[in-house]
């Protein structure tokens, strides 16, 4: 069933704000002090420009005019480069919270259990890891100086205008009304739309990142219409949300955009009456006027920024909520399976299903004792997979148990589990850097030798093809890199699970793109490290079950038979069947 990753509250908003903000502070109070010189010399303008007009109109000499112009110029100039080091500090600033954001996002999302992440769906992760934390990073960078540039621009501005004119500046009340008003209005309806459109834009990124990796699929079964048609459904309903933004934008912009210029009006009309009563020159109505020009722009962008906050918000709580999501089953901290690999798999009444009401195994119970190979077969869609991976601790059980010895499996640290219990798909994956580090990987940080490296290579057939790559285990694969045909980058994710060693294996049609002999030739080679490991191999080819401890026929969710090959064979039951029906194929 597919679920959401949660979203952090405000408090952690919150909390990663002030976190940020002392982690930081040396380079933002840098940022914000060049941000504030910028404004304070950027007020010196309209005090010159109003001494200026004053001086022309009084007449006086030229050199007092050029002298004025001059340092008007040098003002503007001063200002500019203040503001080009602030942004260039903001700017800064926002790629390292970027960087530290995006691997924080990344870091945990590789720690999530394998149910969470597909449950979530991989477009929703690649939304947060990627356009929220863009999002994020512009909000950091650009809306917070901008803001607190904006608010102390709005007082300074203001305290200069009273000081100029107290009669002038009390034309600026007359916006206070609309502005509160219409910000009212808008704030509380903005809010969760934005949040929507989010979502909406993470929706649409998944869909066309399902679309890009089932493109085979989608062609080979002729649904491109179908598929095409679900996207632009998607994109509809993310540019529905947009439009809902809009919508709400064209109402409260228009009243902003009247808050600024009835205040002029009001100061030219005040003017006028005080210029003709003698009360004010006309310099300082000039300079009033150009405060109040001044003050419109820092006011409009303070609240067009307060917008981008919300955004930023909205986008913080998405990055934050995949911390939120936990990284192990409730066993965190629990008991370990031990690798002395001495525990019989026990599988006790277990029932499960993906969506309610709509259970796939039912009541299912099978015990594998330690160290043997057990291969399930069954017609597609018997539950052969589901199982699988309960066993592998992909997904716990609604009811009943798995468990190795007395340690149930939903009690083990995801990580821990993972070290003893792999699971192996018919899905695999080649990364885009050496041959190498794709071996290494389960290695961590410590590696392997090139020697062990090339055994385990040499162990699952991929010898003679590793000899003739241009630069041995340095080379490149993946896009970019070295062609990795399919069957060779399933037998490269065989060599990762053998240099992993844990001690109990779960193979999902593991070999599925491989052809017979190869198959049948890989799982000879493969025998003497298989040995001392629980194997449950789910296969569609019954070759692999000749040589198996037990094997386990599945239909309908539930085993209807188990024993050994020769065992069902003689019994005359459904493995008979299958085999009866199989051997024209491998004849």
């Amino acid at each position: 069933m597919n679920t959401r990753l949660p979203l952090a509250d405000q408090r952690a908003v919150r909390d990663w704000v002030w976190r940020t903000a002392l982690a930081n502070r040396g380079a933002y109070a840098v940022m914000m002090a060049l941000f504030i010189s910028a404004t304070v010399v950027g007020l010196a303008g309209p005090q010159l420009l109003g001494m200026l007009v004053d001086s022309v109109v009084a007449g006086a000499s030229t050199v007092r005019v050029d002298v004025l112009a001059g340092v008007f110029l040098a003002v503007l100039v001063a200002q500019a480069l203040l503001a080009r080091a602030a942004r260039m500090r903001a700017t800064l600033l926002g790629e390292q919270l970027l960087a530290k954001s995006r691997e924080g996002v990344v870091g945990h999302a590789l720690r999530l259990p394998l149910s969470t992440v597909e449950s979530a769906g991989t477009g929703d992760l690649l939304s947060r890891s990627t356009t929220d934390v863009d999002r994020l990073d512009y909000t950091v960078r650009s809306a917070v100086p901008e803001i607190t540039v904006a608010l102390i621009t709005l007082l300074l501005t203001a305290v200069a205008m009273v000081v100029t004119s107290p009669l002038l500046a009390c034309g600026m009340l007359i916006a206070v009304p609309l502005i509160v008003l219409s910000t009212r209005w808008y704030y509380p309806r903005a809010r969760p739309v934005l949040q929507g459109v989010l979502a909406g834009w993470a929706e649409v990124q998944s869909s066309t990142h399902e679309s890009v990796e089932g493109a085979r699929t989608v062609d080979a079964l002729r649904l491109s219409e179908r598929r095409i048609a679900h996207n632009e459904r998607v994109l509809g309903n993310a540019v529905g949300k947009e439009k809902r933004h809009r919508n709400l934008l064209t109402i409260w912009l228009p009243c902003l955009e009247m808050s600024y210029v009835l205040p002029i009006g009001a100061i030219l009309l005040i003017g006028g009456w005080a210029y003709a009563a003698g009360s004010v020159e006309l310099g300082t109505i000039t300079t009033v006027v150009l405060y109040a020009q001044a003050m419109s722009n820092p006011l409009d962008e303070l609240l067009a920024w307060i917008d981008e906050l919300q955004i930023g918000n909205a986008a913080l709580r998405r990055i934050l909520g995949v911390g939120r999501a936990p990284v192990s089953g409730p066993g965190e901290g629990g008991a370990a399976v031990e690798r002395d690999r001495g525990h019989d798999l026990s599988v006790r009444g277990v029932r499960f299903s993906y969506r309610e009401g709509q259970e796939i195994l039912h009541g299912v119970d099978l015990t594998v004792g330690a160290g043997k190979r057990l291969v399930i077969v069954g017609p597609s869609g018997a539950g052969k997979s589901t199982l699988g991976r309960l066993v592998a601790g992909v997904n716990a059980p609604d009811s009943g148990s798995v468990a190795f010895g007395d340690t149930e499996i939903t009690s083990l640290p995801t990580d821990r589990l993972r070290r003893e219990v792999v699971l192996l798909t018919q899905e695999h994956h080649v990364f885009a850097c050496s041959l190498r580090d794709n071996l290494c990987l389960p290695a961590g940080d410590d590696g392997w030798s090139d020697e062990r490296l090339l055994a385990a290579l040499e162990t699952v057939g991929l010898g003679e093809w590793a000899s003739r790559l241009p630069e041995g285990l340095a080379t490149v694969l993946g896009a970019g890199g070295h062609p990795v045909p399919a069957a060779v980058a399933q037998q490269i994710a065989l060599a990762r699970v053998m240099l992993a060693d844990p001690h109990t294996l779960v193979l999902d049609e593991a070999t599925s793109l491989l052809d017979n002999e190869t198959s049948r030739d890989l799982e000879r080679s493969m025998s003497t490290l298989l040995a001392g490991r629980t194997v449950i191999a789910i296969a569609h080819r019954l070759h692999a079950a000749r040589d198996a401890d037990q094997v386990a026929v599945m239909e309908s969710g539930r085993i209807v038979e188990l024993g050994t090959h020769a065992e069902l064979l003689a019994a005359g039951g459904s493995y008979a069947e299958l085999h009866r029906a199989a051997t024209p194929e491998r004849a």
